[in-house]
């Protein structure tokens, strides 16, 4: 059989593709590429049979004679596909083609310039004990280094201490990055000296999901399976960071393959009930920042992977648009859903980070460069503000509990999501206690200015039936381990784990997957239309509705204890981050609830 491709292609492949130099001929083999027919899968033909079984999957119905035309395309197919499995496809190579959250015919469109405001940092008395220390935000401890009350290799000493004694129990650090967090300390301590200062995040610890590569650390994606893993490659975001001054001190849990909150060393803890799991997939990014143990983290999210753990863990998670930060270095999971974002403590803290983080990268196509900047004092009745209806009114009690004696679904469920303190859903008691808690919401924004417009959020289509998109793309990007049974490795094995999702998804017809994403457009088209007549919606729509458009999202605590924690979610139009963060801020500058701490780790 002669060689589908020659070795100078195929590095050149790679280069194109922002893989490091040296890893195109660790994949490279002839034996794979020249391999004699013989020693090649066996592929029997396909018969009518087999064609009419696969329709029973695929919800198709062929008469008898179609199926005799099918069958010498079916099989010439398989040939192709046959050769097609042999070639190398390391999980950083993206498919030729990209996704883009601006509806067809629009330009985007972001904030507007606005004039120079003061800068974020505040002014701040020095901590006076370890744990006010572990628990200043990103703005205070800036305020500190940049007035030479500390230096950046005693925060990273702090933190890396507080990781060794805490990490046992909360399992949110797989690697501390203590050598280079040191090097890079001391580097910026000295540049301090000289009176240079890169940023509000000079010297600023901070971990990253464990799902970013960096040079001479395993890069494990929470599995067995790749835990010696060393790519020799830095991501995109820890080069920005790198180059903003924050300081890397830990590489953090996440679910294996950036699901859920198990890895192969356990699971992720929330501080707050340590019984409990923190939720994923940014498993440690939250559960860390929540127990003081790095100010601000970096986290991913496909469908709920920043959003989830930071309601969990009690801390705020910001969720960017599509696009908006480089994931070029970072596993991928659904390449046209995958998007990297912040968590910390704050929403002030948020855009800090955000500012250094965010911007286009040729290595990743789908990024775009907007303008951001976030405006503390932007006044808020300059935002149109959409709430739901059942948002602004109390549940109807009496309704629920008659509707229960007789049988019947309890209320309807809120447009929150997950953060946004699911509305109606449960018994009247909780469904009572949600609606006052986002009542404070509401009450503390309009005393500030805020007016709000009742909405109803759009339709929501099928996303059940739209999930292929993300099924069908993580299945694509672990194939290799799939089509091998290497995933029998993987941690988890039962009806909703990896393994299981992987293998339904080569059952998708590539017909289907085109539909679903056509659908998508119409679904991204009512979206567009909804944010005609507002900017920023409170609760917002569900997880898989506003990831599959590409909007972005924050959440930031309203209720934090040992029994729960609960937070309150906001959507925004596309690129309007910086009204999230006002939007947050305002919150919280009337609140005190994302200053509290787990006593457990106070």
């Amino acid at each position: 059989m002669s060689s589908l491709i020659d070795r100078r292609s195929f590095v050149a492949l790679c280069a194109a593709a922002g893989i490091p130099s040296r890893l195109p001929d660790q994949l490279w083999t002839d034996a794979t590429f020249d391999a004699p027919e013989k020693e090649m899968v066996a592929m029997a033909a396909i018969t009518k049979e087999q064609v009419e079984a696969a329709e029973a999957v695929l919800g198709l119905s062929f008469r008898d004679s179609d199926r005799d035309l099918m069958l010498r395309s079916l099989n010439g197919a398989l040939a192709g596909y046959q050769r097609l499995h042999v070639v190398p496809l390391p999980n950083q190579v993206p498919p030729a083609f990209y996704f883009d959250p601006v509806p067809v015919g629009k330009r985007p469109v972001g904030q507007p310039k606005r004039p120079a405001r003061a800068s974020l940092r505040t002014a701040t008395n020095i901590p006076p004990n370890e744990s006010e220390w572990a628990y200043a935000g990103v703005a205070a401890l800036s305020r500190l280094i940049h007035g030479g009350v500390v230096t950046s290799r005693q925060l990273v000493e702090r933190s890396l201490a507080r990781i060794e004694k805490f990490n046992p129990e909360l399992l949110c650090v797989i690697t501390a990055t203590k050598e280079r967090a040191l090097e890079q300390a001391d580097r910026l301590d000295a540049e301090a000296k000289r009176g240079k200062f890169r940023g509000p995040l000079h010297g600023i610890p901070y971990g990253a999901k464990d799902l970013f590569a960096v040079p001479k650390y395993p890069t494990t994606w929470g599995s067995p399976i790749y835990k010696d893993q060393v790519l020799d490659v830095t991501a995109a975001v820890v080069e920005r960071l790198d180059a903003a001054g924050a300081v890397l001190v830990a590489k953090t849990s996440l679910g294996e393959f950036a699901q859920n909150d198990t890895w192969f060393g356990g699971r992720t803890k929330n501080p707050w009930n340590t019984t409990q799991g923190s939720s994923g997939s940014s498993a440690g990014s939250a559960s860390g920042v929540s127990a003081g143990l790095y100010p601000f983290a970096i986290g991913t999210e496909t469908q709920g992977s920043i959003i989830s753990p930071a309601t969990v863990c009690g801390v705020s998670g910001l969720r960017p648009t599509f696009g908006r930060v480089s994931r070029y270095g970072a596993m991928a999971l659904a390449w046209t859903m995958d998007k990297v974002g912040p968590i910390a403590r704050s929403a002030e803290d948020l855009a800090l980070v955000f500012a250094a983080i965010h911007g286009a990268d040729p290595r990743d196509p789908s990024t775009r460069s907007m303008p951001f900047e976030f405006d503390p004092t932007l006044p808020l009745k300059s935002i149109r503000i959409g709430v739901t209806q059942n948002m602004m009114q109390p549940p109807d009690t009496a309704a629920m509990r008659a509707a229960a004696a007789s049988g019947g679904a309890g209320g309807a469920g809120g447009a929150g999501g997950a953060g946004g303190g699911r509305g109606r859903g449960g018994s009247p008691e909780a469904a009572m206690a949600n609606y006052q808690v986002t009542k404070a919401v509401l009450d503390a924004l309009a005393k500030q200015g805020a007016t709000f417009i009742p909405v109803s959020w759009p339709t929501e289509p099928a996303t059940n039936a739209l999930s292929c998109i993300l099924n069908v793309e993580a299945g694509a990007a672990f194939a290799d381990i799939t089509r091998d049974n290497t995933v029998d490795k993987m941690v988890l094995q039962d009806a909703n784990a990896w393994p299981t999702t992987f293998r339904s998804a080569t059952m998708v017809s590539a017909v289907d997957y085109v539909l679903a994403n056509r659908a998508r457009t119409l679904m991204i088209q009512k979206l567009d239309e909804f944010f005609k007549d507002v900017d920023i919606v409170v609760g917002g729509g569900s997880l898989a509705m506003t990831n599959l458009s590409g909007h972005p999202q924050i959440v930031v605590p309203t209720v934090v204890g040992e029994t729960r924690n609960q937070g309150v979610s906001f959507v925004a139009a596309l690129y309007r981050e910086d009204l999230l963060l006002r939007l947050a801020h305002a919150w919280q500058s009337a609140s005190d609830i994302h200053l509290k701490r787990p006593p457990k780790f106070t």
